[in-house]
């Protein structure tokens, strides 16, 4: 795997000693500028006590229990990212709008909604148009218990099995595993054991940024938890004004399809949802783009 920009930056110096010997005051003062410029002042990914070690890319990005739920917040950038599992009624829709904005984004979904025959258009549509589409459970598990976060529920075999499951029938669209390498876990659940055990594949498991409410458009009036539209739409517009960054670094979570009893669909919101963060001009990346210094990592390898 090819070394990071500021891995061989670093290398080049080889030793203190060494260094001094091959390189000017002015060539070290332009190494040091340029790591800068690479890492940016939001943090780095090198370790500040041995230089040739990578640090983990939670050094660079927000995380929880391992995972990566935001993107560098010193950078105008965000990422929209749609998850599918037992629905699609929102996928034409969301498409044509996402081509319409000229904006890419990225789709995970289970290994049975890629082995549907009705998500196969769809599926290759989004192919297409350019978007980055990704694993999300094969079977949909789950990976640890709601009540003890910390209780595993499923074992290492059991995770590798079912994932490797999810990749397979990607290749069948031409998805290959080194192109798809990040990984949302299944109901947005997992602890530090499941994000080890990504790492060991070499994946990136990433979940979305909490504060908007976003991921509750699959909710039904009959669920106490239940968020109609207008409750969330409110909800992200009042998270990008109290955080202090906005929202710089966001990863927003946005289902598919819902459930039929679920009549209020917050996709039909995408249109104006981009046109108003446009306005404010953030940047609408992929988010193999926003999380692109994890992927390329040496602390993360591709694995087996």
């Amino acid at each position: 795997m090819a070394e990071s920009f500021a891995a061989r930056t670093l290398h080049s110096a080889g030793d203190g000693r060494d260094a001094r010997k091959r390189s000017s005051p002015g060539k070290d003062l332009l190494r040091v500028f340029l790591l800068i410029l690479f890492l940016g002042p939001g943090g780095g990914c090198l370790s500040p006590g041995r230089p040739d070690v990578p640090m983990e890319p939670c050094a660079v990005f927000r995380c929880d229990e391992g995972g990566i739920i935001r993107g560098r917040t010193n950078r105008k950038e965000m990422a929209l990212v749609f998850t599918g599992g037992d629905f699609a009624d929102g996928g034409e829709h969301i498409r044509r709008v996402l081509r319409e904005k000229g904006v890419r984004a990225g789709f995970f979904f289970t290994g049975d909604f890629y082995r549907s025959p009705e998500n196969a258009g769809l599926i290759r549509g989004l192919i297409a148009d350019g978007h980055y589409l990704g694993p999300h459970s094969d079977k949909h598990l789950l990976y640890c218990s709601w009540e003890d976060r910390a209780k595993t529920t499923v074992t290492r075999e059991e995770f590798r099995a079912d994932l490797l499951a999810n990749y397979r029938i990607m290749e069948t669209f031409g998805l290959r595993r080194e192109g798809a390498r990040v990984f949302i876990p299944p109901y947005e659940w997992y602890n530090r054991e499941i994000a080890d055990w990504a790492r060991e594949m070499g994946l990136v498991l990433f979940n979305f940024t909490p504060g908007t409410s976003s991921n509750a458009d699959y909710t039904t009036p009959d669920m106490p938890e239940y968020l109609s539209s207008p409750v969330i739409w409110n909800r992200i517009w009042a998270c990008e004004e109290k955080d202090p960054d906005g929202l710089n670094g966001f990863i927003l979570l946005i289902h598919v399809g819902t459930d039929p009893k679920r009549t209020d669909k917050f996709y039909f919101q995408i249109g104006r949802l981009i046109d108003g963060l446009t306005a404010k001009r953030y940047r609408i990346v992929r988010i193999d783009r926003l999380l692109a210094p994890a992927i390329s990592s040496p602390a993360i390898r591709p694995g087996l």
